[in-house]
């Protein structure tokens, strides 16, 4: 989801290369090329307002000051597609699928939080699905939709474990079941992400709400089992939850993926990682940021397994990669169990979160190259 402005340690840690983004006036998404975006603290350009139906590439430059992120919005604040963590003076790309002629949004998120600096998009046109063209690419996505379907289960059953624990006063209890119930949300979080209205009801952090927001959610909870203490309301916010989850489960069943929202969405989690989870921000009170963690990694590795047999034909050689760098990365969060769970974010040394900055920045890279196998 979108966090409060700072800077991830993936991008002090790691390297990226800044490709350097031209002007462009037309008001027309040229066929052969990506539609630039130029986003600073206070604007959005987006150099064409239009595109056909199909594939839409944009490719977007920070000129500001602030992290930003970057949105292609349909009716009703869905998200299309998104790319998050662009640090200023970087570059990021984003490829969506979008196959249905129609009115959108674009969207700049200087600082990472609010509605973003909007503008209207028009898609002309009709085009096929790739799922429904490529066998390949529907395989992917009904495998991943198992997955999610699986782990959307899970949490609506362990959130209304976790909710009664809550209300019975159960502190022990209720700590207990935090994390692990988590797992399932923090793997399938780029669907959640799709819904703009219940991710942050869900998992919005109490630093980056909006003045007037309401604080609810697993991290409001969070703060009264390992803070403040429960609160006369914390059974209210606890039978919300389960509400949301289980909203969340519903429309996650008639939600439609494309091979693209895989790619994008493999990509977003390691962009969770670095903005939230090696930072320790993400679990500021309970500090269980590695089990979110590993989570976040099992989430994308299995949509990388999901499209490995298109990624295999078209570039083994990424494929290679990317196996080599997750098992990188999972082999230090091994390095962290302690029993059934992880060392709490607090006990890390700044050697330890540096390396584990590192490793992720490594598997990032590859990870970002994914979107553009998958649109060939």
């Amino acid at each position: 989801m979108p966090k409060s402005p700072r800077t991830p340690l993936t991008v002090l840690a790691g390297v990226g290369a800044v490709v350097a983004l031209a002007g462009c006036d037309s008001t027309n998404a040229a066929a052969d090329g990506p539609i630039k975006v130029e986003a600073s603290d206070t604007s959005c350009a987006v150099a064409a307002t239009t595109a056909a139906a199909g594939n839409v590439t944009f490719e977007i430059a920070n000129k500001g000051s602030k992290v930003t992120e970057f949105y292609l919005y349909a009716e009703g604040d869905r998200i299309m597609g998104e790319v998050e963590n662009i640090a200023p003076g970087l570059n990021r790309r984003l490829i969506v699928e979008v196959p249905e002629a129609g009115k959108y949004q674009t969207a700049c998120k200087p600082g990472m939080v609010g509605n973003g600096i909007r503008g209207e998009f028009t898609v002309t046109g009709g085009a096929t699905r790739q799922d429904d063209a490529d066998a390949r690419k529907a395989a992917a996505t009904k495998s991943y939709a198992t997955y999610v379907a699986d782990n959307s289960s899970a949490l609506e059953t362990e959130t209304a474990k976790f909710a009664d624990a809550v209300k019975a006063g159960k502190v022990d209890e209720a700590k207990s079941e935090y994390a692990r119930t988590r797992v399932f949300y923090e793997r399938i979080e780029p669907v959640a992400e799709k819904f703009g209205d219940l991710d942050p009801a869900i998992d919005a952090r109490e630093a980056d709400l909006e003045p007037g927001q309401q604080f609810t959610g697993f991290h409001r909870l969070e703060k009264d089992l390992w803070s403040t203490g429960l609160q006369a309301d914390s059974p209210r916010i606890a039978d919300k939850l389960l509400t949301d989850v289980k909203d969340l489960v519903a429309k996650s069943k008639d939600l439609k993926l494309s091979a693209l929202d895989l790619a994008n969405g493999a990509k977003s989690l390691l962009d969770e990682v670095a903005t939230g989870k090696i930072t320790g921000e993400e679990e500021t009170f309970s500090h269980t940021d590695l089990w979110d963690f590993q989570s976040n990694l099992d989430g994308s590795k299995n949509a990388i397994q999901s499209l490995r047999p298109v990624l295999q034909e078209r570039d083994a050689a990424l494929v290679s990669t990317l196996d080599t760098e997750f098992a990188n990365v999972q082999a230090l969060l091994d390095k962290t169990r302690v029993g059934d769970g992880f060392m709490y974010y607090d006990q890390l040394s700044p050697v330890e979160v540096k390396t584990f900055a590192s490793a992720v920045d490594a598997l990032s890279e590859p990870l970002s190259k994914v979107a553009a196998v998958v649109a060939k």
